[in-house]
């Protein structure tokens, strides 16, 4: 399974660190994942990786 929302898709960025003295390597910003239960429309249960800004928007939604 990808480091990937499954409902934003929001993924893996590259980048670089950049030390004191400006010397420039790649690296990467990973999303923060969340593994949530989520029961779909016929009754089963399913887990899927959520973003936590996607988690937040999904209880905000079912909270109105």
């Amino acid at each position: 399974m990808s480091r990937k929302c499954q409902i934003s898709g929001k993924g893996p960025m590259t980048g670089n660190n950049v030390s004191h003295a400006h010397n420039k390597t790649k690296r990467r910003f990973l999303p923060n994942l969340r593994t949530v239960r989520i029961t779909l429309e016929d009754g089963t249960k399913k887990k899927i990786k959520v973003s936590a800004k996607q988690l937040r928007t999904m209880r905000k939604q079912a909270n109105q």
